[in-house]
């Protein structure tokens, strides 16, 4: 095989990890849980921080699947929208940030949104990119009341 230009070589990577961000935000819409385990190395560790004083942690596709899932089981409708990446990539490996929107409504017709950031590093694996790690943050969402948003700071 050609060795490819870096210049194609880069945007190709750039596309494929933009790809991979958006088949994990259109499996989570879909509630697509079979979808999950080609995104991710077996091993990846998923932390993520709510900002209501608890941080939680997964490993691998399976269990952020089933945490996922028993979160928004509650949302009739329930729609992860892609608002902003950015990724850098360094040969095998990648960083990056995802900004998010979830738009969800409840089963008793109340509408509610959340926003966060995904701080991830990506792995070439087998030719095709995967999470290897993932680190989220809540950025703001809709108060119990439903009568306005509780902000936070972005982190790092």
């Amino acid at each position: 095989m050609t060795s490819l230009d870096p210049e194609v070589r880069a945007a190709l990577d750039q596309l494929a990890i933009r790809n991979l961000q958006a088949a994990y935000g259109d499996a989570v819409t879909r509630r697509a849980w079979d979808e999950f385990a080609p995104m991710f190395t077996p091993d990846c560790p998923i932390r993520l921080d709510l900002r209501d004083g608890r941080v939680i942690e997964h490993v691998g596709a399976s269990e952020i699947a089933t945490f996922i899932e028993g979160s928004i089981e509650r949302f009739e409708f329930f729609e992860f929208a892609l608002l902003n990446s950015v990724v850098s990539v360094d040969g095998d490996v990648a960083t990056g940030r995802l900004y998010m929107w979830e738009l969800r409504q409840s089963v008793d017709n109340r509408w509610s949104n959340a926003f966060g950031v995904y701080s991830d590093q990506y792995a070439r694996v087998d030719g095709r990119w995967l999470f290897a790690s993932r680190r989220y943050s809540s950025l703001a969402r809709t108060t119990a009341d439903g009568k306005g948003m509780d902000v936070f700071t972005i982190p790092g």
